[in-house]
């Protein structure tokens, strides 16, 4: 079985190892370089507080769909999924939420050779801003899916997650299985990468999504009475967002999308959106007008509001939770010259705004042209205002 070499907290080793194009294959890539400062030397990390109004809860799910066999999976059997579902929460109610386990967190480490500089536990105890099993805010509210990174474990996009929780929506982060590094199961079953090219996984995890909403908005489900199932959203960092725009195409249920600095694995991306908002939202170096990734013919196929965003500085990693942790200990990433925890700011705040304004129906100023407070952002022209 091959396995990737993906750091969650280390920025400058995930820009050695980035898999960003649609056909790349997990192993290829060389060894991570060495941090500039041990993390050893660091007590805890902590993720950002969260701006929203509401405390936020959290509650992991496996869920089995007995309709499909795991195309990835060397024994036959059903496909297998890890959630985190992140939702508006009482004040004062729950308790601490964990970042990672502790076997997920070793395979990480170990995987690309730096246990001894950067031990497992700093991810452990990795600090959030979420409450296990805290008492849900009464009402419905907007659900936001979120797909991680190609290699990427869920709990990297907690950042965006807590974000978007604190600000009333539930938010389920969605653990691909066979492609994060490690993820554990109920009964300490840890699952591998299984080697599948990253855009093969696309329709896979546009199947994921639809399951996942199923089971979510189904009677059944503790959730299915706090969410909208008219207000349905998806995001993705990576492959994550190639898989979200794959996902609305399969499923009218999801009513807006962003793709966070991914590359785009259709020949006709954004062609199946029909009038759905869309959010593209990625490098400046790579993803401007012109660039790579099929940004250029998604835009054009996209018939509804949408808008494309470059920020300067920023690397592959930087819309995730990497460059904020790993900029805790010192760590510098040469692909991307903003400040560790920078990039996480603008990640949340525009995408915030763009899932409030398609979703709860706010007035969104920011998502309206550039702004001063945010000089690292760029519009793209043309952009469709409807």
């Amino acid at each position: 079985m091959t396995r990737n070499r993906y750091l969650v907290v280390s920025a400058a080793a995930l820009v050695a190892l980035a898999v960003s194009g649609p056909t790349a294959v997990p192993g290829t890539a060389a060894a991570a370089p060495r941090p500039a400062v041990p993390a050893s030397g660091v007590e805890q990390l902590r993720l950002p507080a969260p701006t929203g109004e509401f405390a936020v809860g959290r509650e992991d799910l496996h869920l089995v769909d007995t309709s499909r066999a795991d195309p990835w999976a060397q024994t036959p059997g059903p496909r297998e999924l890890m959630l985190s579902v992140h939702y508006p929460a009482r004040k004062g109610t729950g308790s601490p939420s964990p970042y990672l386990r502790t076997g997920e967190a070793q395979l990480l480490v170990e995987g690309i050779r730096r246990a001894d500089e950067f031990p497992a536990r700093l991810l452990v105890g990795t600090r959030t801003n979420s409450r296990m099993n805290a008492r849900p805010v009464p009402g419905r509210h907007p659900l936001v899916l979120l797909s991680p990174g190609y290699g990427l474990h869920r709990a990297t996009v907690t950042l965006l997650a807590e974000e978007l929780a604190s600000r009333g929506h539930v938010v389920a982060a969605v653990d691909h299985a066979y492609e994060s590094f490690g993820t554990e199961f109920p009964g300490g079953r840890t699952l591998t990468p299984a080697g599948a090219p990253s855009a093969e996984v696309v329709p896979v995890r546009a199947a994921d999504a639809s399951f996942v909403l199923d089971r979510l908005l189904d009677r059944g489900s503790r959730f299915a009475r706090h969410v909208d199932r008219r207000r349905i959203g998806m995001a993705g960092h990576s492959v994550g967002g190639n898989s979200a725009a794959a996902a609305m195409a399969r499923d009218p249920r999801i009513k807006a999308g962003a793709n966070l600095d991914g590359a785009f694995s259709d020949a006709a991306p954004g062609a199946g959106l029909t009038g759905r908002p869309f959010l593209l939202l990625g490098t400046d170096a790579t993803h401007r007008p012109g660039g790579k990734g099929r940004w250029d013919q998604a835009w054009a196929a996209m018939d509804g509001w949408k808008r494309w965003l470059t920020v300067a500085g920023t690397g592959h990693f930087s819309f995730c939770d990497v460059p904020v942790l790993g900029g805790q200990t010192g760590v510098v990433d040469p692909a991307a010259e903003l400040p560790g925890a920078r990039p996480g700011e603008i990640t949340r705040t525009y995408v915030a705004a763009f899932f409030d304004r398609h979703l709860k129906g706010e007035r969104e100023p920011l998502l309206d042209g550039p702004s001063g407070a945010n000089p690292e952002v760029s519009f793209h022209a043309p952009c469709v205002s409807a």
